[in-house]
């Protein structure tokens, strides 16, 4: 059980609920970048299902059982390429919910993968950097020292700017 709490609605901050020092975070790849969820966010991962839409946003609409679900193609937000002009994979859907209790998916062609990173691996994002570039949808980024003398650079969504 993760014991923190990583609060997007709020004031982008991780609010500590217990003694755990560590964040589980639903890890997935979008064009070049490494983006992440706290476990808490996901409902479930699902199989991609066909989506409706106009083809002029990133965000369109699948059927999943009984429930309509908005989809957001972040590869489009970020790049301006839609997934599906790059490749004829389907993947994923990662489901959440957005602040208004809709459920949201984010497409993903890669399975999502589970981290449990270190809470001073964390760090918050300057408001600056998310005021000028399009990674404004994210509010942390965790940094992973790899075996190799590298780094993996993991930025944490924040829900409440994903569209």
């Amino acid at each position: 059980m993760v014991n923190q709490i990583f609060n997007s609605y709020k004031s982008a901050t991780i609010i500590p609920q217990a003694i755990n020092s560590s964040l589980k975070l639903v890890v997935f790849q979008i064009g070049k970048l490494t983006l992440s969820l706290p476990v808490e966010q996901v409902k479930k991962v699902t199989r991609y299902n066909p989506t409706y839409g106009s083809g002029l946003s990133y965000v369109n609409l699948t059927h999943l059982g009984e429930q309509e679900v908005t989809i957001v193609d972040l590869h489009h937000k970020l790049f301006k390429v839609s997934q599906d002009d790059l490749t004829s994979e389907k993947g994923y859907f990662i489901i959440t919910r957005n602040p208004t209790g809709d459920s949201v998916g984010i497409r993903v062609l890669q399975t999502p993968t589970l981290l449990d990173v270190s809470f001073s691996q964390i760090r918050i994002l300057p408001i600056s950097y998310r005021q000028a570039d399009t990674l404004e949808i994210a509010s942390h980024v965790a940094v992973i020292p790899q075996d190799d003398e590298t780094s993996q650079t993991i930025f944490i969504l924040d829900l409440d700017r994903l569209y």
